[in-house]
Parts: C-alpha cells; sequence; structure tokens
C-alpha cells in the first residue's frame, strides 16, 4: 500500500485563509480579466439560448423540437464531460480556452450567417446545438479548473462565487436584450451578437500574463486516467457528497422555470407576464445569494448541509405558497440559497480535489449535475402537468431533504479525510483509493 504524504511540488501549500471580502479575488488582474470577459460572453450566450428556442420554434411549430434542441446541446457533455476534464489536466488549461472561445464564437457566427440570410432550416440548428455541446464538454471543466490557477487556493471560493455572479448577472441582461432584438429585427442579429461576444474572453486570456499564473501540475498520458477520476470523486467523502447533492438539487433547481411557467399558467392565471415576474425574482435571489457566498469563508460540508436543508425547507413551504405574492416572497430566498448550495458544492469539490486531477473530478462533477437536470426536467414536467405545480414544488423540496438527511447522517457517522495528500511517489493521485470512512 502506497504511503501518503504532503508533496509541495505536486499541490499547492495551503494558504492562511484570507480575509473575507465580496470582491476580494478581483484584485488579482488576471481573475479581473477573465471575469469581465465571461460577463460580456454569458450575457451573449444567454441571449443565443432565448433567440435559438426562438427559431426552432418559428421553424417547426414544436415545442418538442425546443426540447429536442436543448437535448442535443447537453448530450456531448453526458458522453464526453469526462475526456474534456481529461484534457483539462493534461494540457496548458489558458490555451484550451483560447481554443474553445474561438470555436465558440464560430459556432455561433455560422447560425447567424444561415439565419440573416435566410438558408436556415431546423436541421442547421440541431447539427449546431450537438457542435456547440462538443466544443462545451471540454470548455466548462477547463473553465473551472482555471479559476485556481488565475486566484490560487485562498481566493478560490470568492472567485468561484464572483464567476456565479457574473452568470446570473448574464441570465439577467441576456434575455432581456435578446427580446428586444428579436422583436426589432429578428433571432439573427442576437447570434452575430453573441458571436462578436467571444471577442471579450479571447482579448482578457490575451493579455493575461501568463507569469502570474499558478502553474498546476499537467499529467502524462496513461491507460485508465478516466476510471481514475472516476475513483477519485468516489473515494473522497469531501469530493462525493457534494457532488451527490449538487445532482439530486439540480433535478429541481434547473428545472424550476418549468414549474414557475405551471404556476403562472394554472395555479395564478397570470401568463407570460407572470412568469417573467417569478422568474426575475427567482434570478435577483440567485445574485444576492452569490454575493453573500463571495463574503463566505472557505467551503465546509456542514455549511453545506446547512444551505441544502434551508433550501428543501423553503421548497416544501412554496408549495403551500397561498397566493402569488406570498410564493414571490419565497421565490427570493429560495433564488438565494440554490446560489449559496450551489457554489459551495462546487468551492468544496474544487479546493478538495488535487491539483493533478482537478479536471476529471470537475468533469465528474459537471456529469453528474447535468444528468440530474437532464433527468429532473421530464419527471417535473410529468407531476406539473398531471399532479399540479404545486405537488412539483413539494417534490422539489421533499427528495433533496431525504437525499440531505441521509448524507448528513452518513457524515455524523465518520469523518472526511483530509484533502491535499498525494503519492509519496508524485503519482498522479486518481490511481489511489482511499477509503471512505463508514
Amino acid at each position: 500500500m502506497t504511503a501518503l504524504a504532503r508533496t509541495p511540488s505536486s499541490r499547492s501549500p495551503r494558504p492562511k485563509p484570507a480575509r473575507s471580502t465580496t470582491f476580494g479575488s478581483l484584485r488579482t488582474r488576471n481573475f479581473r480579466l477573465f471575469a469581465t470577459g465571461q460577463l460580456f460572453s454569458n450575457i451573449g450566450t444567454w441571449m443565443q439560448r432565448i433567440a435559438q428556442d426562438w427559431l426552432v420554434l418559428s421553424l417547426t411549430g414544436s415545442a418538442t423540437a425546443v426540447g429536442i434542441t436543448t437535448a442535443l446541446q447537453f448530450l456531448p457533455t453526458l458522453l464526453l464531460g469526462l475526456v474534456g476534464g481529461l484534457i483539462a489536466d493534461r494540457y496548458p488549461k489558458r490555451r484550451i480556452l483560447l481554443a474553445t472561445q474561438t470555436a465558440m464564437g464560430a459556432v455561433a457566427g455560422t447560425l447567424a450567417f444561415l439565419t440573416l440570410t435566410h438558408q436556415v432550416a431546423a436541421w442547421h440548428v440541431y447539427l449546431i446545438a450537438f457542435g456547440l455541446g462538443l466544443v462545451t464538454a471540454v470548455d466548462n471543466p477547463t473553465r473551472q479548473a482555471f479559476v485556481n490557477e488565475m486566484v490560487g487556493p485562498s481566493q478560490l471560493s470568492n472567485a468561484i462565487s464572483i464567476n456565479s455572479s457574473v452568470f446570473q448577472l448574464g441570465g439577467l441582461v441576456g434575455p432581456a436584450v435578446s427580446g428586444a432584438v428579436i422583436s426589432a429585427v429578428g433571432p439573427g442579429y442576437s447570434f452575430a451578437i453573441n458571436a462578436l461576444s467571444y471577442a471579450a474572453p479571447l482579448i482578457a486570456l490575451a493579455r493575461m500574463r501568463t507569469g502570474d499564473l499558478h502553474p498546476m501540475p499537467r499529467v502524462t498520458a496513461r491507460a485508465g486516467q478516466l476510471r481514475d477520476g472516476l475513483r477519485y470523486a468516489a473515494g473522497h467523502p469531501d469530493v462525493l457528497w457534494p457532488t451527490l447533492l449538487a445532482g439530486v438539487f439540480g433535478m429541481f433547481t434547473s428545472n424550476l422555470p418549468v414549474t414557475l411557467a405551471a404556476y403562472a399558467k394554472s395555479v395564478f392565471h397570470s401568463g407570460a407576464s407572470g412568469y417573467g415576474l417569478l422568474s426575475a425574482i427567482v434570478a435577483v435571489g440567485s445574485v444576492t445569494g452569490a454575493l453573500i457566498s463571495a463574503r463566505q469563508p472557505r467551503p465546509r460540508l456542514r455549511r453545506l448541509m446547512a444551505f441544502g436543508a434551508a433550501l428543501a425547507a423553503l421548497d416544501m413551504l412554496s408549495a403551500a405558497a397561498p397566493g402569488q405574492a406570498a410564493y414571490g416572497a419565497l421565490l427570493l430566498p429560495i433564488g438565494a440559497c440554490t446560489l449559496l448550495l450551489m457554489t459551495s458544492a462546487n468551492s468544496t469539490v474544487q479546493t478538495a480535489a488535487h491539483d493533478a486531477i482537478r479536471g476529471r473530478v470537475m468533469g465528474v462533477y459537471l456529469l453528474v449535475f447535468i444528468g440530474g437536470a437532464a433527468a429532473g426536467g421530464p419527471l417535473l414536467g410529468l407531476v406539473d402537468q398531471h399532479a399540479g405545480p404545486r405537488a412539483g414544488m413539494l417534490l422539489a423540496g421533499l427528495v433533496p431533504a431525504a437525499a440531505t438527511a441521509l448524507i448528513a447522517a452518513k457524515l455524523a457517522g465518520g469523518h472526511t479525510r483530509e484533502p491535499g495528500m498525494a503519492t509519496a511517489d508524485g503519482r498522479d493521485p486518481g490511481s489511489l483509493r482511499p477509503a471512505i470512512p463508514e
């Protein structure tokens, strides 16, 4: 049995906890450039999402076709997410991101050209959505793991929260801008704006000071490295439990818009405007939660369990809300708790993962999260349709509450292994499988 020892060459030394400030990670020039570029890119991405759904619906008249398009975009991550994580571990992350962001801009530009020249057909959109998904399967784990190289371990949690804030701001601005653009000049211009938006992250990546990055060990190719990522995630409680919790909650939090639409239509009878209002309340709560999360100290599993219990309780309570005002008031803390839970889960996994295997670990995390979201969509849709949206909201609380209780009981019966341990001979840490404490 291989001995475990701390090896400074294979793991960055653990820093003293930095004083928590809301925007502390933005003091790092490289991350400030990255976050600014991502803000523009996220706005463009949200614009394309809205325009893409509208275009497919206009071309086919079928809501099922819209669902197929979304499924094609997420399918590559389910099939190749682990491969994307392995690529992130093997090659320089900044160079990978330069390639993936360029490819995404080219894909958006192709869709813009086809739409603006009136040549676009539904099969074009399907193919482009799948192509975008292939690039995303590499881009997502690489982008997640690259954060640590920009800010280092001491500011990692804060940087992840800032990233979440940027994503939520994109979700607030992008759909509104896209709706105005579609109404004024059509969806093709939303695709064109998205294509142009990728110039921002590309400029940011190009202007980074590579000497200021925190270099991480890169893994040389050998057989079994994908299995190593799975073994590492399964064998480390501080990776396993946050990943499973994110997957269970992701089944419902990622599909909350399905239930909100059902509430607006069949419970409150407030139509599209009511749906927009409920969605905006969740988004405001999410931004608030991301800013609160940015001030949180180093993530802990107990705090993660507390966020999970609070979110599950709020979901169940909202199912009994008598009217739209009461329901909307509960959506604000639901949005905040959702962001606190997800950023805490992400931070816990990233800070626990060994530097040499972080890409594959994030590949596993994203695979479980997106897989949960994909499975939860049809399930929640069926419940909302046949038992009513209140039943869907109740289910969104009951199932995660049970998962949170089971994981908390498991943790109470043992202790989590200290992260940051490496093999004495410097081998890829994924080749070891520590025992899970009972």
